[in-house]
């Protein structure tokens, strides 16, 4: 068993490249762990602050959660992943359960921030991209699957999303043993990535 983690900037292409590697690698072998499920439960807060709150800095999510998961899982324990929504910003009271595989895939902007996660992860992926190209995929995103206006993600872009990327998730970008330049769409760096995975499942 070993552990893969796919960081890099919002709108970057992460999910891409989750993609591409669940394209190759047999989905019964892979354990899929998404960052987005482990923010905190905000449902005490009323909508209007719970809708203001920063989900680009590492406090907002349970990582001690995340932790506990991840190891649960490479000692061959079944786990309870939390479902997040992000249009009430509150955690249903359902989970998802999450069996243990060969891979287990992380993927998240702030998972390298915390470094007992760090130290829990195998392989290091950063996806990087300009910084225009993300804000084109966060606004398109945030419209249609967030129910957010162009003005709204904009006032959010600059107060939180900028700054904390600069904060903290670009200096993240050192512990990656692979970056994958471009996003997404870098097809020799996601072939490399590949490549190494398979040599790791004898594939």
């Amino acid at each position: 068993m070993f552990t893969i983690g796919i960081a890099g900037g919002t709108g970057s292409g992460k999910t891409t490249v989750v993609k591409k590697i669940l394209e190759r690698i047999p989905r019964d072998r892979v354990a899929l762990i998404p960052q987005d499920s482990y923010y905190k439960d905000n449902s005490h807060l009323p909508l209007e602050e719970r809708q203001e709150m920063n989900f680009d800095h590492p406090d907002s999510l349970e990582f001690d959660l995340l932790v506990d998961h991840v190891k649960q899982l490479k000692a061959g324990k079944v786990v309870q992943q939390p479902i997040y929504s992000y249009l009430t910003c509150t955690r249903a009271e359902e989970t998802i359960p999450v069996e243990p595989r060969e891979v287990i895939i992380l993927e998240g902007i702030l998972i390298y921030t915390h470094l007992p996660l760090v130290e829990e992860i195998d392989i290091k992926v950063f996806v990087d991209a300009d910084s225009d190209d993300r804000l084109g995929r966060v606004i398109m995103r945030d419209m249609m699957e967030r129910g957010r206006s162009v003005n709204n993600v904009l006032d959010r872009y600059e107060k939180t999303v900028k700054p904390m990327h600069l904060q903290f998730i670009e200096p993240s970008k050192r512990h990656a043993d692979i970056i994958v330049p471009q996003g997404g769409m870098n097809e020799v760096a996601i072939s490399v990535l590949l490549n190494t995975i398979e040599k790791k499942l004898n594939l």
